[in-house]
């Protein structure tokens, strides 16, 4: 079977929202309304200015701000006393998250990723509809297991890997608020290329791999990770574990330094021979001021 043609780059827009809206952008930051409360934070992609206010002077409505200091790392100012947590509900699939403001400016969730959660949750009920086995998805850097739990809502059993204990435990709260507590989902604290190695000397498969590989981090044991080095190797570790009849492979990730088209092209290496059909692209939320797009990340999918 010859190797799957990757498609074109294509963005795909996370549009069904109701309990979150990116409200405006301009001037390297973004207003964003999480439920109840209104936060503004900065993103080095919003180039262009604000419209309909003086370049440079802050908007009058928000919560919580999150200002970065020259010095690396920032600080929020709330306005008013908010909850350490709150919950904001994904409609479309039924699920429900915690969101906490940490002090490196991020809330728990990437809301843009809503298409990729889609996406996996439909081939899983796709194969779960023409088979009576259960499938066996893999999730790496699985964060606070935004993909995870839609996995496990699609009826997938559910092995979530990442590096940071705060992060899997975060995955088991999301996991009980949205119903989920008792579903088959493995919860590892674990270096991600080592845990895979690991599975590979057991002789596991899994059906499908989601994995969000950062631009660079650190190990428990202080191993270092660089995206450039080591994606290729993980990927190939990974394609290792993949069972005679995979479902899909989806790859996140938020560096400038790769484009779609590169994850594409490792993707047909890696699935060589399957068949099967590649996509890569960008993901990004719609501005509710002007209609604009963020972009927010890149995305390679590869489905049997």
């Amino acid at each position: 079977m010859p190797a799957a043609t990757p498609a074109r780059p294509a963005l795909l827009v996370s549009d069904q929202w109701r309990d979150y809206a990116l409200l405006d952008c301009g001037d390297g930051l973004k207003q964003e309304r999480w439920g109840e409360y209104t936060l503004v934070r900065p993103d080095p992609q919003i180039l262009w200015p604000r419209h309909g206010r003086e370049r440079g002077a802050p908007w009058e409505e928000w919560d919580g701000f999150y200002h970065r200091s020259e010095q690396g790392g920032g600080r929020w100012e709330f306005r008013r006393p908010l909850p350490d947590a709150w919950r904001l509900r994904y409609e479309p699939l039924d699920l429900t998250f915690r969101i906490h403001p940490t002090s490196f400016k991020h809330t728990g969730l990437f809301p843009e990723q809503a298409v990729n959660w889609e996406w996996c949750a439909a081939r899983i009920r796709e194969r779960r509809a023409a088979q009576a086995e259960p499938v066996q998805v893999l999730n790496l850097f699985g964060y606070t297991g935004a993909a995870t739990v839609a996995a496990a809502r699609a009826g997938a059993t559910v092995c979530h890997v990442d590096a940071a204990e705060g992060m899997v435990k975060w995955c088991r709260e999301n996991a009980a608020l949205s119903g989920l507590g008792e579903a088959p989902i493995r919860y590892l604290v674990d270096d991600c290329l080592k845990f895979v190695r690991r599975e590979v000397r057991r002789g596991r498969t899994y059906d499908a791999i989601i994995m969000d590989p950062p631009a660079y981090g650190r190990g428990q044991a202080g191993e270092m990770w660089r995206l450039e080095d080591h994606l290729w190797e993980l990927i190939t570790e990974c394609g290792r574990l993949l069972g005679p009849r995979p479902l899909f492979v989806l790859i996140n990730a938020y560096t400038a330094r790769l484009s779609p088209t590169v994850v594409a092209n490792l993707l047909a290496e890696l699935l060589s021979g399957r068949g099967g059909a590649i996509t890569a692209g960008e993901v990004g939320l719609p501005i509710q001021r002007d209609g604009k797009i963020l972009p927010c990340g890149i995305y390679g999918r590869w489905q049997a």
